[in-house]
């Protein structure tokens, strides 16, 4: 089983018609973390590291990610061609990349 990730679920709707049941396709809805809103965004005592968080409404699209990557043969972070796409995307990395190295 393959995992694809784009930025909408229409999109996701969409794609999945064309690639069938050997691929899961969930959506990110749009970015997944931001830079916190209070006490500032950078960490000048980590050589000024970027903090980050995941927003709300994002815990439970990234979960549902996460699940799907556990036992998946491959991951393709699909969303769009410009910079927005390829911040998601990253986002999303970071996050799956995070939440394995914590399982093991």
């Amino acid at each position: 089983m393959d995992v694809v990730v784009v930025e909408s679920p229409a999109k996701a709707k969409t794609i999945n018609k064309y690639l069938g049941s050997d691929f899961i396709v969930l959506a990110s809805y749009g970015h997944v973390r931001d830079l916190p809103p209070k006490n500032g965004s950078v960490d000048p005592e980590q050589d000024f590291n970027m903090l980050w968080q995941i927003g709300d409404n994002s815990e439970k699209h990234l979960k549902a990610i996460i699940d799907a990557t556990r036992g998946a043969d491959n991951l393709y972070l699909a969303t769009d061609p410009d910079r927005e796409g390829e911040a998601i995307s990253w986002h999303v990395q970071e996050v799956l990349e995070a939440a394995m190295s914590s399982r093991a």
